[in-house]
């Protein structure tokens, strides 16, 4: 029986194979009282089988060496978490307290672990509780000698480049386990644009859908599937008019990739003359090889936060210098702009991060960002300090989020002064010329943007956020997504006044949101006069085909005329003709 089902598309790209299915066990464990005498037998047995994963991990770790970058970094993550007395220490003392068996009382902590990272604003931090449950699954098998998660066997004579690999989940160890291989797509029921599988999968450019909620129990091993990784469709056992449609769909792409290649050292710029620069948003420093294989001309967005999530305490100056130094040697002399931590209010970033009492009921209007910076002074000044000394090897451009406030733009250029000062009280290196400038993803900065440019060196559009305030939408709450339109007349006219008033004072603006990296858009952003985007390596070269082929000239009046109207039925439609 055909049947279609619809999830999130990650990885753009259709895949065409046979369904191979993961086998994947539930954390389900029972509640068991032991005796007085037994209680440090079950310490023991719970740190042994601790301590068998943690070699585990090790040996994984030293197999990355030729997996994408993004793999090594997401089981660092793992081998932090069996380092955090969260997940070690406390379920011993649940042990010792209630004196049950240690799969319980872990199982317990998980549980109590995974509600504090679903309170997270961010939806990179917050995915990653199923990085908790999934080294918790690892101990508890090591705990009752289960066997791991296995692959199903797949139909003979079936090649590896048509198996499609069907999980309600996947590790880092699972994708590990499978870099010897070439499959043609992931799919899962659960995650989110920034779970691991999605990261990998656009780092090893296969199509990816996840967050299917079931497809794991409604496919059956070896049954025929057609992943849309654009549109977020699966179609299983598809009719032979579909599959030839599809076929025909995939080849298309496939073409068009191979075209694109041959843009990656093509000068980027419209056919009037008008240069557009292209640079590439990063989270870790693995992702720099990807960028500079993309064309990327510089990063225009490194997020920052990732240095919390590889450790259970805060990182000092040292570690922070080193992963700035390496990205911006990396870059070979090319700019790169760091934003300082975007930390959220809802919880502290690691259960053993302590930042004092910020919870609240709703983060994402929080003390998060910049408000979190300014109010933990030592942290910030640690972080302005390892960014400047990088600043060392090459071009940095100092990013800082969040802004609303004047006296907020005063405050941090005083710090990045006292932060100056103490370097040179020391005699260490640094530009003294380094440019400080303004994320604009609040409505209140981009309509009083005279405040910001009077002030700051440059801007970046944080198109995501600016979307999600501008129109009070939850981006990560599945009920509301509908709602969420960058084509609101309210968003375009909040881009256009602040593009706007930049270019009147010279003040370079970048738009460093989803909507950057977004072709349908990008004739229409180069007609409000933005010239520099920052996306996600694997979006540039389709921008850059866009730029190739746009007339400024042509497109600022057919532009401005877009701005005025209200509807957004006529919008999109003015759209389709723009990209005509």
């Amino acid at each position: 029986m055909s049947f279609t089902l619809h999830g999130l598309g990650v990885s753009s790209g259709i895949a065409i194979g046979r369904a191979m299915l993961m086998s994947h066990a539930t954390i389900e464990v029972s509640h068991l009282t032991i005796a007085p005498r037994m209680v440090d037998k079950e310490v023991a047995r719970l740190d042994a089988a601790i301590a068998v994963v943690r070699r585990e991990l090790e040996v994984m770790k030293e197999s990355t060496s030729n997996a994408p970058a993004e793999l090594g970094a997401f089981i660092d993550i793992h081998s932090m978490f069996l380092k955090d007395p969260e997940l070690v220490v406390k379920p011993q003392d649940l042990i010792r307290e209630r004196r049950c068996n240690a799969e319980w009382a872990l199982v317990q902590q998980m549980e109590h672990l995974v509600e504090q990272f679903e309170q997270f604003d961010d939806p990179y931090l917050r995915e990653r509780k199923f990085d908790v449950v999934q080294v918790v699954e690892r101990v508890i098998k090591e705990l009752t000698g289960h066997v791991g998660r296995t692959l199903a066997k797949t139909a003979r004579g079936v090649k590896e480049e048509m198996l499609i690999v069907v999980a309600h989940d996947l590790s880092p160890a699972d994708v590990i386990a499978f870099k010897d291989h070439r499959f043609a797509s992931f799919i899962t029921d659960v995650g989110g644009s920034t779970s691991h599988t999605a990261i990998v999968a656009r780092s090893l450019a296969i199509p990816a859908v996840v967050g299917l909620e079931n497809a794991r129990a409604l496919i059956r091993d070896g049954e025929q599937l057609i992943v849309d990784g654009r549109r977020g469709v699966i179609i299983v056992n598809p009719d032979h008019r579909v599959l030839e449609e599809y076929q025909f769909r995939k080849n298309q792409i496939e073409l068009e990739k191979s075209k694109l290649k041959r843009l990656k050292t093509a000068k980027s710029e419209t056919i009037d003359g008008v240069e557009v620069k292209l640079y590439a948003n990063i989270e870790l420093p693995g992702d720099v090889p990807g960028a500079l294989e993309a064309g990327a001309e510089g990063i225009g967005l490194f997020r920052t936060e990732f240095l919390f999530l590889d450790r259970g305490d805060m990182p000092d100056e040292r570690e922070q210098y080193e992963a700035y130094k390496k990205v911006v040697k990396g870059m070979g002399g090319r700019p790169v702009t760091i934003r300082t931590f975007d930390l959220g209010n809802d919880k502290d970033i690691h259960p053993t991060v302590s930042l004092g009492d910020r919870v609240k009921a709703n983060p994402a209007l929080g003390r998060r960002a910049i408000r979190m910076s300014l109010a933990e002074p030592q942290m910030f000044q640690t972080q302005l300090r390892a960014i400047l000394r990088a600043t060392k090897y090459g071009p940095i451009k100092l990013l800082i989020p969040m802004l609303a406030h004047a006296h907020e733009i005063d405050q941090t250029l005083a710090a990045v002064e006292q932060a100056k000062s103490s370097l040179r009280g020391e005699k260490l290196v640094f530009d003294e010329k380094t440019e400080v400038g303004g994320m604009i993803e609040i409505p209140a900065a981009a309509l009083a943007i005279g405040l910001f440019l009077r002030r700051l060196d440059f801007l970046s559009i944080g198109t995501n956020d600016l979307i999600q305030y501008t129109l009070a939408i939850d981006r990560t709450d599945e009920q509301v997504a509908n709602l969420y339109d960058p084509l609101h007349p309210a968003v375009l006219m909040l881009l256009a006044h602040t593009m706007a008033s930049a270019e009147k004072v010279g003040i370079p603006v970048s738009v460093c949101g989803e909507m950057a990296g977004d072709p349908k858009l990008t004739r229409l952003l180069l007609g409000m006069g933005l010239r520099i985007f920052s996306m996600h390596p694997s979006q540039i070269l389709q921008v850059k085909s866009r730029v190739l082929k746009a007339d400024v000239n042509e497109l600022a009046p057919t532009v401005r005329r877009m701005l005025r109207l209200d509807e957004p039925g006529k919008l999109r439609e003015a759209l389709e003709k723009l990209n005509a």
